[in-house]
């Protein structure tokens, strides 16, 4: 079971997403050069590039005026009788909002949510169902909106997890409610969300938030908690767009088919574009799914394609004509099959197209493979798994090797020498060095269930991304990307869904020095001073007696766990031994040498590049995108 079954129920409504945004630039990372007006709001000329869009962000992630508007059981849609049509989703109301973290200044395309707990509950706001959303990235971002122009605000991405720690109340109320707690069985549901039309207008009373779409479902244990088992629809890349731009116009989307039920599940909510940034669905014309049967026959030299389901794009119900079909249904589409259909659909791949520029299918083997979670931070000595699933016509797909090979090329480095046009391009740290800091065998076998389990040998990557050739201080760790894929490319492979890869942070080792000081530590304390200016309405973190006098509030923040909304710090990436050393240090604040105060970096002069500057004032993901290393080497 996942989201894509017959118990389900849809929401809609709109997020908030606070970030802050002075980290968005890997030069900001350098204490001795950081200037005081990379805390402002950036500048119309980008030059220097200020502190983008939101230097104040406090990270906050939060459920705006999400309504239940539509559920669904095996004999069919919910009426308004059921009390269900009348609650809402929304978050904690027991603690600080989640937060919405980047792996990495230079991998911020898998933006994750922490700390978000996530409640069905009544219009007054008592709660039926209680549950926490298991951290996870965005997945599939897009430009969504076509023709549109700017930057994140074009931008549609999707989330997929699950909730645990369920906690139901003790009169639901609602048959409905009632079927979905008798279904989670294992104590999971599974939760899928889109996410688009992001407002970067800081004088809009709808700054940082979004239109946001959902679906909520029974789980199991057996199933991945990011992915689904079923049939995985591959968009070829098109030219041009901030993130992806489908060639057929229709981005990666999921499916699966129910034998029982005689269905096919389409999950269509971040696959359809939009007219603007979180506007109506354009008219790609009406949806036809198919089946491609590749037996040549005299009448078929080309093969035939047989026909399974229409999806109307016009007229009451349909997805471009009908303003609430989106929010009614978050983009879920059953089709029903007869006997024949369903069983082309379980043996041949599947194809959907509209009008004649509009078409996605699986890959011709009907094949995929991803890891299920596949964002990590690690520290030296750690030794992660990482489940990798295969299948193939949406089932698991055994004993078929799999190849674990590094691929760095999303990650968003600047490739070119310091100093070279605007100040943005400047001093980017390269990334995925040194390649060794990373030990993992290359081949793996599935097992009956479709799964490779990798193991990761994690070691010590140093410093290589710190300043002034590794003198001053920068960023910690280094961020590495890794691409599972068929061993077999001949057979199984087909266009590359550029995001399916795992992206990891391995932290540096780090042995604070005996005792510990506020000279050790200050570094530290500033840079995150020099990056979350937001932090400057409590204490100045890069002051000895100002971070002294808060020490016991910096205790309780720096010894959550990092699922904690109240952990500290927000961008989760502090590695464990300096999270230790300053827990270590906060008891017993001895202040050692006062270190220098970092000199203040004289504005840079440099030209401008207009390119890079119209790219970087849109927005910060893409402006982060903009500078991805396998844009930079075409």
């Amino acid at each position: 079971m996942s989201y894509l079954n017959p118990l389900r129920l849809h929401f809609a409504g709109r997020f908030q997403a606070n970030v802050s945004t002075v980290n968005n630039d890997p030069a900001h990372f350098h204490n001795a050069a950081f200037q005081p007006g990379y805390q402002l709001m950036q500048g119309p000329q980008m030059n220097p590039p200020n502190g983008w869009f939101n230097p104040q962000g406090d990270a906050a992630w939060r459920f705006l005026g999400c309504k239940i508007t539509s559920a669904w059981t095996p004999a069919g849609v919910v009426q308004d009788n059921d009390p269900v049509m009348g609650y809402i989703i929304a978050d904690s109301d027991r603690h600080a909002p989640a937060k919405l973290v980047d792996l990495d200044s230079e991998q911020q395309l898998v933006s994750e949510i922490w700390g978000l707990q996530v409640r069905i509950a009544d219009a007054n706001g008592n709660t039926l169902m209680r549950g926490d959303f298991d951290p996870a990235p965005f997945a599939d971002i897009w430009d969504r909106a076509a023709g549109a122009s700017g930057g994140d605000n074009v931008a549609g991405a999707m989330y997929q997890s699950v909730l645990t720690n369920l906690h139901w109340a003790d009169a639901l109320g609602s048959p409905f409610l009632q079927q979905l707690q008798q279904a989670a069985t294992d104590g999971l549901l599974s939760i899928k969300f889109n996410v688009d039309g992001f407002n970067l207008s800081y004088q809009s009373p709808d700054f940082m938030t979004g239109r946001i779409t959902g679906t909520i479902g029974p789980a199991t244990l057996t199933e991945p908690r990011h992915m689904v088992i079923g049939r995985q629809f591959m968009a070829a890349a098109g030219q041009g767009g901030n993130f992806f731009a489908p060639a057929g116009g229709i981005n990666f989307f999921a499916g699966v088919i129910d034998p029982v039920a005689s269905c096919i599940y389409l999950d269509l909510g971040n696959a359809l574009s939009t007219s603007s940034a979180g506007g109506g669905l354009n008219d790609l014309g009406d949806l036809t799914l198919s089946a491609y049967d590749p037996i040549l026959t005299p009448a078929n030299p080309a093969g035939s394609t047989i026909p399974l389901g229409v999806i109307r794009s016009c007229g009451l119900g349909g997805y471009a004509g009908d303003p609430s079909w989106y929010p009614l249904t978050a983009g879920i589409v059953v089709l029903p099959l007869t006997a024949e259909q369903l069983k082309v659909a379980s043996m041949f791949q599947l194809i959907l197209s509209g009008n004649s520029q509009s078409m996605i299918s699986e890959w011709s083997s009907a094949a995929f493979v991803r890891a299920d979670q596949y964002v990590y931070r690690l520290s030296p000595g750690d030794q992660p798994q990482i489940d990798v699933y295969a299948m193939q016509f949406g089932k698991p797909l055994a004993g078929v090797q799999i190849n674990f090979i590094p691929d760095n090329s999303q990650l968003q480095a600047q490739v070119g020498e310091p100093g070279q046009g605007s100040p943005y391009v400047a001093a980017s740290p390269p990334v995925g060095v040194p390649a060794h800091a990373l030990g993992y065998h290359p081949t793996w076998v599935t097992d009956a269930n479709g799964k490779a389990v990798i193991t990761i040998n994690a070691g010590d990557p140093g410093t290589p991304r710190f300043f002034n050739g590794g003198l001053d201080y920068g960023i910690d760790g280094q961020v590495y990307g890794i691409r599972p894929g068929f061993a077999d490319t001949q057979k199984y492979e087909g266009p590359i869904n550029q995001w399916n890869f795992v992206s990891i942070l391995l932290w540096s080792g780090y042995n604070p020095p005996s005792p510990i000081t506020w000279t050790s530590m200050q570094p530290i304390f500033q840079q995150y001073a020099n990056l979350y200016p937001v932090m400057n309405r409590f204490l100045n973190l890069g002051d000895y007696d100002s971070v002294v006098a808060n020490a016991d509030l910096l205790i309780l923040a720096f010894g959550v766990d990092l699922d904690n909304p109240n952990s500290m710090p927000v961008t989760r990436d502090l590695s464990p031994a300096k999270r230790a050393a300053i827990l270590s240090w906060l008891k017993n604040p001895l202040p050692g040498e006062a270190p220098p105060k970092p000199p203040v970096a004289a504005a840079a002069n440099a030209t401008v590049d207009p390119a890079k500057a119209a790219a970087a004032s849109q927005g910060g993901k893409a402006a982060a995108a903009a500078r991805r290393l396998v844009l930079q080497n075409r």
